[in-house]
């Protein structure tokens, strides 16, 4: 009676929070443990913590090197904090309680709504199997996929690498096991002109980081593209946008003097990784000023909402840009694809745009103030924390308690979404039954 009752006094957001906050702590203890370590030592519980925070919260930032620092147990470890990150921990208990035979609550159908940024309650359990069956069949597609390049350079030791590589990139985590071949830290730049480890690497990011919503509209329609819901529609066509405009400028910029082959490779896989994945294939250090700051841009945009991905997400964007689009042409609301956005929707947008870039400012004014760091290589590692990439210039390691400690905040916080942890600190009852008078500001 007891747990009923918290249950209902606990927001759907609140218990959200809580099973995130929860998953890590669990693994932040696991990995503590020697059996974790290839040395069979005890990991200090800051480097614990931190490589939890950013496994559950699919970002890949890290103190230890995956491969050559965690043992198979703590290997394995990370990889069901990032499937259980990935696809949500409300939603893994969800399915793990139908299999079970338990009926699934009105509460609990709310929890999944607000997990998975569903627009209808009804379909939600359904639609939440159909997200397990999606992912579990496309990691298996990507493991499959990598498989023989892996066996061939790691022999059967790339059939456990190639597993880990696929459910990361599914997930959009950036853990990789390359750093016992490359070195430490070196994420993918052993394959970084391989296509064809490069482009199934590309395709698990950008089918996880679309949005399982999408995904239903591309299984129901296929190519019926009419059909499709607005959010879909502009998922797909930003994220296009965000892959080919940030492809062409690394193309002729960033990697002009690359032969063709690698020159490509490189291109389409730093367009595709920096919007949450966090694998990289070159020295991220050697890019120009206008390659990073594109990076920090598409850091804070993300995914897209109901993805494996972090980050403000692709509709916030797309709805910032109808706005723009609709003051500038004096209409009265924004409007995508016919169909108009509601004023609310655009009020939140805003509120997050603002929410990310002071996050990412402050965050990293602090660390630079603390670590004696620049300023602007301090802000990619906000922008990829708090954007849940894990695309780093190689400071996060050395950094100390105090900046580790901001790192997980924004990690955390990029994963469960700002909004969340707002609504969560808030209490949202009563009703508004009265207004300020209005008075005219000019802005512009």
């Amino acid at each position: 009676m007891k747990v009923h009752r918290l249950g209902e006094k606990l927001s759907s957001f609140r218990i959200i929070i809580i099973g995130f906050l929860g998953a890590i702590l669990i693994g932040a203890f696991l990995l503590m443990l020697p059996i974790s370590a290839q040395s069979r030592q005890w990991t200090s519980p800051e480097h614990a913590l931190f490589t939890s925070t950013s496994a559950v919260c699919v970002t890949g930032l890290v103190v230890k090197d995956t491969a050559t620092y965690w043992s198979y147990f703590g290997q394995g470890v990370l990889l069901l904090l990032i499937q259980l990150g990935g696809l949500g921990v409300i939603s893994v208990a969800a399915v793990i309680a139908s299999v079970s035979g338990r009926k699934i609550s009105l509460l609990q159908r709310s929890m999944l709504q607000d997990s998975i940024s569903a627009h209808q309650l009804g379909d939600i359990v359904p639609l939440t199997k159909f997200i397990f069956r999606i992912a579990f069949l496309t990691e298996l597609a990507g493991a499959l996929l990598l498989l023989p390049w892996f066996c061939k350079e790691f022999g059967a030791g790339g059939i456990w690498m190639a597993v880990f590589t696929s459910v990361s990139a599914f997930c959009n985590a950036g853990f990789d096991l390359m750093g016992s071949r490359s070195g430490a830290f070196s994420s993918l730049t052993y394959f970084g002109g391989h296509p064809g480890v490069i482009i199934p690497i590309c395709l698990l990011i950008i089918i996880g980081g679309i949005g399982f919503l999408t995904w239903d509209d591309v299984c129901h329609h296929k190519f019926r593209l009419k059909r499709y819901r607005m959010q879909s529609k502009v998922i797909l066509l930003t994220s296009l946008i965000l892959i080919v405009l940030p492809g062409i400028l690394f193309f002729f910029c960033d990697y002009a003097g690359v032969p063709l082959k690698e020159r490509i490779c490189f291109s389409l896989f730093q367009a595709v990784t920096p919007r949450t994945a966090g694998f990289n294939t070159t020295d991220l250090s050697l890019l120009t000023g206008a390659g990073r700051t594109v990076f920090i841009v598409l850091m804070l945009v993300g995914g897209s909402p109901g993805s494996t991905a972090g980050g403000m997400k692709t509709t916030t964007l797309a709805v910032l840009f109808a706005n723009m689009t609709a003051v500038i042409r004096k209409k009265k609301s924004a409007e995508m694809f016919g169909r108009r956005v509601e004023d609310g929707t655009v009020r939140t947008a805003g509120a997050l745009l603002m929410m990310y870039l002071f996050l990412a400012l402050s965050a990293a004014c602090t660390i630079s103030l603390i670590e004696g760091e620049p300023l602007t290589t301090c802000l990619f590692e906000t922008a990829s924390a708090v954007g849940t990439v894990g695309l780093s210039l190689g400071m996060t390691p050395s950094l100390g308690l105090v900046s580790h400690l901001i790192l997980m905040f924004l990690m955390f916080l990029g994963r469960v979404g700002g909004l969340t942890i707002l609504f969560a600190a808030i209490s949202t009852s009563g009703v508004e039954v009265s207004q300020y008078p209005v008075e005219k500001i000019n802005v512009g």
